[in-house]
């Protein structure tokens, strides 16, 4: 294998990926083929002929099937290749093995709450129950600017939470997962005071949403009511007025050393690319083996992107009930894209494919390498509570800010991005690393991204990749500056999953 022509990741592959744009003529050494076509970076070539409706391998997995007749040498994309039915064999738990811990986990410095977590940072959330009261949650936020906040160093902001829902829901399951969001980012250790924001008639009520919070430090759990207390302009004079109380007790917390199995981690991609799969998926993969050997736990989700590897992830299940829940959210979800006139293949996007991406067989195979190799051990849908420790599922939309705003509900104080186009993103009120899987982007986007994967195509080893971004978590959680929350991102972030019909 020469990396710096193209890249074959297993023996039994019918394809390798271009590491550089390759000519009609280049020949690639030790695959003994001629390429036919103009070749982008990261896009496939066929290293053998490939007869109509022969299955296509990667990662020595099924990524789609010809389409026509493939010669050597041709580029495989689009044109050539699609998804078909095939059977899965989900061999349940037979990948499963043990993880020794480490003896001695590593620590962050992180703010200890009186209910045992502990955040990555110390936000005070506005949280609008309602689309209809975005402006005052907004309006309150927006008056505590970084002058009126410097008498208060150990506070990283008054974050706003505005969405477009909360009203004129059809779907119980809709309604279940705004409730369930919204309780969850309460409970985030990273919030250390909550003000929720309704109209006043709306469905989504904030009474039982507070019910659902349970015990809460005294004063830090607030609301407002605009058509109570008699407009906009009176919901706005109260909630800086109740936020502003709350500032004296945020400020008083600092800093302390804490163990690393504190931290939930969530796994997101975005803006992938050919090289997603190869360099920075499977790098933040040898991170969280290293992450769950320390106790830590981390989330793998955007279930239509994983449609096409879960059989990956069954093997793995530490039992058949958690190997089944997961089996059945991809039916749920192959039942959802059916009735809104959908279906599972519409995933890869246009940047996806002009990365090198064909089909979400190939871009789920690749994303589940975020996930390492550990055990799975929980399956939770859309902004449950991760109650369960090591690596687990968390079920949400591929949509990058839906998937990490469930996450963040879920628990999660951090979260690790990767991405090969180019994702300009960061979670609300949880600090977000940006994983470039290329030199290209690492390059052009360094004022977004935080962590380079791209020199392992240089011949950087993997294992010291990964433990780049092992030390780059603790250094982030510890409260360094993720680039994404340097250049502002968070504030216009969170997004609930609207599922159902608005009536």
């Amino acid at each position: 294998m020469d990396a710096s022509i193209a890249i074959r990741l297993h023996a039994n592959d019918d394809v390798v990926i271009a590491t550089r744009q390759l000519m009609p003529g280049d020949s690639i050494p030790g695959e003994n083929i001629t390429v036919r076509d103009l070749i982008p970076p990261g896009h496939k070539v066929a290293t053998r002929a490939i007869k109509t409706g022969e299955a296509v391998h990667r990662y020595n997995q099924i990524i789609g099937f010809a389409k026509q007749d493939i010669e050597p040498g041709k580029h495989i994309h689009v044109q050539n290749l699609g998804v078909a039915e095939f059977e899965r064999d989900y061999a349940i738990g037979e990948g499963v093995h043990d993880t020794p811990k480490v003896a001695k986990p590593a620590t962050f410095k992180g703010y200890k709450r009186a209910n045992g977590k502990v955040g990555t940072r110390n936000y005070i959330a506005i949280i609008a129950s309602v689309n209809c009261s975005a402006t005052v949650v907004r309006a309150v936020a927006n008056h505590f600017s970084r002058e009126r906040l410097a008498a208060f160093p150990n506070v990283d902001g008054v974050v706003p939470m505005p969405h477009p829902s909360g009203c004129g829901m059809s779907s119980a399951e809709g309604k279940l997962a705004l409730t369930r969001t919204m309780v969850g980012y309460a409970l985030n250790p990273n919030i250390a005071g909550v003000l929720f924001v309704g109209l006043g008639c709306e469905m989504n009520q904030i009474e039982p949403i507070v019910e659902k919070i349970g015990a809460y430090p005294a004063g830090m759990l607030q609301s407002v009511n605009i058509q109570e207390l008699g407009g906009t302009s009176k919901a706005i004079a109260k909630g800086i007025e109740l936020v502003e109380a709350m500032l004296p007790a945020v400020n008083a917390f600092k800093r302390e050393e804490a163990s690393i199995a504190n931290l939930i981690i969530g796994l997101n991609c975005g803006g992938s690319d050919g090289y997603s799969g190869i360099t920075a998926n499977p790098a933040l993969g040898g991170a969280v083996d290293m992450l769950v050997a320390h106790g830590a736990t981390a989330i793998l989700s955007e279930t239509p992107e994983i449609y096409g590897a879960e059989h990956l992830l069954t093997r793995r299940a530490a039992t058949k009930e958690i190997a089944e829940k997961l089996i059945g959210r991809i039916a749920w979800w192959k039942d959802y894209t059916s009735r809104n006139g959908g279906e599972m293949d519409n995933n890869p996007s246009v940047g996806n494919k002009a990365g090198g991406l064909t089909t979400i067989l190939e871009k789920s195979l690749g994303a589940v390498a975020k996930s390492g190799t550990t055990t799975l051990n929980g399956v939770f849908e859309y902004a449950e509570q991760i109650t369960a420790k090591g690596f687990v599922y968390m079920d949400t939309p591929g949509y990058d800010p839906v998937s990490a705003t469930g996450q963040a509900a879920g628990g999660a104080q951090l979260i690790c991005f990767t991405t090969g186009r180019g994702s300009a993103f960061g979670c609300a009120g949880v600090p977000t690393l940006k994983l470039a899987t290329n030199n290209v982007l690492w390059q052009r986007q360094r004022e977004d991204m935080d962590v380079n994967c791209g020199d392992l195509l240089d011949g950087v080893p993997m294992q010291q990749i990964s433990q780049r971004i092992f030390d780059s978590i603790i250094a982030h959680a510890s409260g360094e500056k993720t680039r994404s929350e340097v250049a502002g991102y968070g504030n216009d972030e969170f997004l609930p999953w609207m599922i159902g019909a608005v009536m």
